[in-house]
């Protein structure tokens, strides 16, 4: 069964500031790829969200906390942040995978 996936607003900001990053430093050829790529990741959790391990972050955090490691090349560079409520899949954050661990208190 399909369940809808929500990307909440801090997540949407992450989505954007992330691609603008990569199109001043990269490329906005690669901006446009990582953006199109991450959208096409994070729509792939409404299929087996549990497929996914639990976030490193999970035990500090209030609810079951999952990470979708993502990247264009064959090395991720970013990690989604989510949790599978009954009703749909919550993206909550988007982290690059040299960034510390997600406080809960970000939210």
């Amino acid at each position: 069964m399909s369940l809808p996936v929500l990307i909440q607003p801090r997540a949407e900001a992450d989505i954007r500031g992330i691609a603008a990053w990569w199109s001043k430093n990269r490329s906005p050829e690669q901006a446009a790829r990582w953006w199109d790529g991450i959208l096409e990741a994070i729509e792939s959790l409404g299929e087996a969200p549990e497929r996914c391990a639990l976030a490193r972050e999970n035990p500090k955090h209030p609810c079951e906390l999952r990470s979708l490691n993502f990247g264009l090349g064959s090395s991720p560079t970013h990690r989604i942040l989510f949790t599978i409520r009954p009703e749909a899949v919550h993206v909550l954050t988007i982290r690059h995978t040299a960034q510390d661990d997600w406080d809960p208190d970000e939210v």
